[in-house]
């Protein structure tokens, strides 16, 4: 029965085929080739190639499948039919988006028939997004090429102007965004002059409008060419490059490469308010700030003259007080001076009496400095013979009572009490007598002299091991 596989060529063939018999032997036509299965999927695959040769598909992704190869199987379909997609690792890692369920595509690749299951697939080699998803796809590419060159860097970021003398408008003459921005400015600051550079902001000539408006401007900033209504010289510090906004194609024109290296050339702060809060493109990347809507950008470019106003008013006050108190501080001092100088006298008498009270103090630290000396070192004439003279007696009796234990140990001492210290002819002390033999002299050291002895020949050894003594014989008890 056939499969209901989406892919499955009988739903392909359609319903009208499925009954449809198989050719008996005799209809077919004599001597009719007889092909293996294998070879005809791959002579339909080439049959393919040489018609279709590459193709360019658009639709819609279905079943999209992610292989643990890198691979990708998915499904392009529309209403009228699908065709069975297989996108390999070096194509799927080259795309410039991650394709998802549901996204429209356009694919450019090669019609085969997979012959393992008789399928017709198409080999993807490319893929891009379709109608909007390739404007946005090439937005992408554009934002990320522009970011690794340093366009987008913060640290390339300039602060704005806190009062600028005066600002430019980078829009179209007839735009709802210089309305917007006119209308924020007069309200907020009226007292700023604003030039206005037009350009085109949508359509196939804007880039090159607004490049040129944007050079333009930065020439006459440069060279100060820049002139107010009444002839004086206009400085601008902050350039405002503003449109309302649209779709992703009305905006387009402020998604241009050149555009953007143009834009952080300027010699002046630009800030970038174009479209709505949620439209981003790549001019307000690389403007020094962006602002979510033109309003917005003429607000932050200049602060409300109120509060400017207000600033100056606060300052004003401070440097008054400041200089009142400046002024009682030195008409004080003045006072003073007048009238000490009305009486010289009593000026140097208070300073000959500041002189003598130094003086005094002088000699009188002196002395007491002095007396503290003196005595300390009395203190420690009297407490140095005391202490040598204790530190003398310690070491007198802790040398008696060294000597002391030294002729405990001396033998002179054992041998004034009687004892004698034998000796053989060689000079070895005897300790038992074992060392003896019968006959053998010998001397004995005295307390008083020498004296010399001999061992009598009969002088038993004794042992150096002695043997234990028998026990008693028992007694034999009597038996009366």
């Amino acid at each position: 029965m056939p499969s209901q596989d989406p892919f499955s060529p009988w739903r392909a063939a359609g319903d009208a085929h499925d009954n449809a018999a198989a050719p008996s032997a005799a209809q077919r036509a004599p001597g009719a080739r007889v092909w293996p299965v294998g070879a005809l999927c791959l002579a339909i695959g080439d049959a393919l190639q040489a018609r279709f040769g590459a193709v360019a598909v658009e639709g819609e992704i279905s079943g999209l499948s992610h292989a643990a190869s890198g691979h990708l199987y998915f499904a392009l379909k529309d209403a009228q039919g699908q065709l069975r997609c297989a996108m390999f690792r070096r194509a799927a890692q080259l795309a410039a988006f991650e394709p998802a369920e549901g996204d429209r595509v356009i694919v450019q690749g090669r019609v085969s028939v997979y012959g393992p299951r008789g399928d017709l697939q198409l080999v993807v080699e490319s893929m891009r997004r379709a109608g909007l998803g390739s404007l946005y796809e090439q937005f992408l590419q554009l934002k990320q090429r522009l970011q690794q060159e340093g366009l987008f860097d913060a640290a390339r970021k300039r602060p704005l102007a806190a009062l600028p003398r005066g600002l430019a408008i980078v829009t179209s003459p007839n735009a709802a965004a210089l309305h917007d921005a006119l209308s924020a400015l007069r309200r907020r600051a009226p007292h700023v002059p604003v030039l206005l550079a037009p350009a085109l902001v949508q359509g196939a000539g804007a880039p090159a409008s607004l490049r040129a408006a944007l050079a333009q401007l930065y020439e006459g900033i440069a060279q100060g060419r820049l002139r107010r209504a009444d002839g004086q010289p206009l400085h601008i510090d902050t350039i405002l490059l503003v449109r309302g906004g649209g779709s992703i194609e009305d905006l387009w024109a402020f998604n241009d490469a050149e555009l953007a290296r143009l834009i952080v050339q300027s010699p002046v702060p630009l800030v970038a308010g174009i479209g709505h809060e949620t439209d981003f493109t790549i001019a307000d990347w690389c403007a020094d700030l962006r602002a979510p809507t033109p309003t917005a950008a003429a607000e932050l470019a200049a602060l409300p003259r109120q509060q400017l106003l207000q600033a100056l008013r606060h300052s004003h006050d401070r440097l008054t007080q400041a200089l009142d108190r400046y002024g009682m501080e030195q008409q004080r001092r003045l006072q003073w001076a007048g009238h000490m100088l009305a009486r010289p006298s009593a000026l140097l008498a208070q300073h000959a009496a500041q002189l003598q009270r130094n003086a005094q103090r002088l000699r009188h630290s002196g002395q007491q400095q002095l007396g503290r000396q003196a005595l300390r070192l009395q203190q420690h004439g009297a407490q140095w013979p005391r202490a040598l003279q204790a530190s003398l007696q310690a070491q007198q009796q802790r040398l008696a009572q060294a000597a002391l234990r030294l002729r405990m140990l001396d033998p002179q001492q054992a041998l004034e009490r009687g004892y004698a210290i034998l000796s053989t002819a060689q000079g070895e002390i005897v300790r038992e007598p074992a060392q003896l033999q019968p006959g053998q002299t010998i001397t004995a050291r005295l307390a008083q002299g020498s004296a010399t002895l001999q061992v009598p020949p009969h002088t038993p050894r004794a042992s150096p091991h002695p043997q234990p003594k028998p026990p008693p014989a028992p007694q034999q008890k009597l038996p009366f």
